[in-house]
C-alpha cells in the first residue's frame, strides 16, 4: 500500500506510547487495588485531550481484582500525534499518577518514527511506593534501529 505525501507525514509523526505499573501483592492487596484502580479512574477522559486518559489503561474487572496474585501488572497504551514534543509534560503527568498509587515498578516506552524507541523505567528508593511519597527514581534508554 501507498501513501500520499501528506498521509505519509501523519503517519510519520505518529508516536506510540505503551508500558505496565507493577505492584507485589501483599497482606492488604485488595485494598491497594482498589486505590490504584481509583487513581486511574480519576485520570480525565481522552475527551478533554489530557496526554494522559483514564481510557488509555487496561482496568480489570473489579471482580477480578480480587484474585490472590504475587504481582498486579497495570497495562496502558496510546498513539499520538508527535507527543515527543509534549514528552516533558507527558512526563510530569505519569508521574504524578505515580504518586497517587501503590508499585514498584512501571516502565514507559515510548515509540517514534524519528527518534526510535525510547524506555523509561520507574523504581522507588525502597521495596514499594506508597501514594503521596515523592521519591521516584527515573530511568531512560534509548534504542534505534539502523535501517
Amino acid at each position: 500500500m501507498t501513501l500520499d505525501k501528506d498521509h505519509q507525514s501523519d503517519w510519520q509523526s505518529e508516536s506510540v506510547v505503551y508500558g505496565c505499573i507493577k505492584n507485589v501483592a501483599m497482606l492488604d492487596s485488595s485494598e491497594h487495588r482498589r486505590s490504584n484502580r481509583e487513581a486511574m479512574l480519576g485520570l480525565p477522559s481522552a475527551e478533554s485531550w489530557s496526554l494522559l486518559n483514564r481510557e488509555m489503561f487496561a482496568l480489570t474487572d473489579q471482580q477480578c481484582a480480587d484474585i490472590d496474585l504475587s504481582i498486579d501488572v497495570m497495562h496502558f497504551g496510546a498513539s499520538y500525534k508527535g507527543v515527543e514534543h509534549e514528552w516533558k509534560y507527558w512526563l510530569e503527568q505519569f508521574e504524578n499518577l505515580l504518586r497517587k498509587m501503590h508499585w514498584v515498578s512501571a516502565t514507559v516506552h515510548l515509540e517514534t518514527e524519528l527518534s526510535g524507541l525510547h524506555s523509561f523505567v520507574f523504581e522507588t528508593d525502597g521495596m514499594a511506593h506508597d501514594p503521596n511519597e515523592s521519591s521516584i527514581n527515573i530511568r531512560c534508554e534509548w534504542a534505534r534501529d539502523a535501517n
